[in-house]
This record gives structure tokens, sequence and C-alpha cells, in this order.
């Protein structure tokens, strides 16, 4: 049991930076955490409103509405009023915020490729291969 922990809590250090590396590679520039979410949240689920952001996020509308303009304003998300409630505005991603996050994921893929290519031999590269297999059994339901 005390080897399961061990290995739960070495998994989260190298998964967090991991992810802590690829998020350099990525050049998101001056955007906080939260505008990050929101934009990703767009791109994987498509155009949504700020109150179902804010549902999604787990944050106040008006908190939300605060994100929204600034990605507004930094031309990363676009709104046009909802066709059933003019009251409200669809927020979708603008093809200049589309492009950035193709280039970002193209610039994390190419460094953790040349990484596994630089560092792991092909023996160790199949290990890894392995390796995916067992985390995937972790997280899949």
């Amino acid at each position: 049991m005390a080897d399961a922990a061990a290995l739960a809590q070495d998994l989260r250090g190298i998964m967090s930076k991991l992810k802590r590396r690829l998020r350099e590679q990525a050049n998101v520039g001056d955007l906080t955490p939260t505008q990050i979410s929101v934009l990703l949240r767009l791109d994987k689920d498509g155009p949504a409103t700020t109150s179902n952001l804010a549902r999604a996020e787990v944050m106040r509308p008006q908190s939300m509405g605060a994100v929204v303009s600034a990605l507004e304003a930094a031309g990363l998300v676009d709104g046009v009023p909802d066709p059933a409630d003019g009251r409200q505005t669809i927020l979708s991603l603008t093809d200049t915020c589309l492009r950035l996050i193709r280039e970002g994921r193209a610039a994390r893929q190419d460094w953790l490729h040349r990484k596994i290519e630089a560092r792991l031999s092909l023996e160790e590269q199949e290990q890894l291969r392995t390796s995916l297999e067992l985390l995937r059994r972790l997280v899949d339901d």
C-alpha cells in the first residue's frame, strides 16, 4: 500500500513538471490561467454564453464577464446575439485565437517529440508506449 502511495506521489510530481514544461512551449503571453481555461473550453465545447462559461468554470457571471471582456479586447473571442435570447451573446473563438491554439499545440508536440527522440532509446520509447497504456487505464472509466 505504501508503494502505491509513493508511486502516486511521484506520478503527480512528474505530471505536474511535464505540464509546466509543455506550457512553457506554448507562449501564451500575458493570459491568466482563467483566460486560458475559458479559451480551451470554447475550443473543446464550442460556442457558449457568458452564463454557460461561468457555470462550467464555477465562477460568478460578473467575474466571467470581466474575463470575457479581456479576451474580446485581445481579439481572442467574438460574440453574436443569441437568436433564442437577444439579451445574451454567444461567444466563440476568433480565427486569430484558433491559429494561436494550433501553433501552441504544434510547438508542444514538437518539443515533446524532440525530447523523446533525443533522450530515449528505441527500447525506452517502447517502455514509454507501454506506460501510456497503463496511464490510460488509470484515467479511463
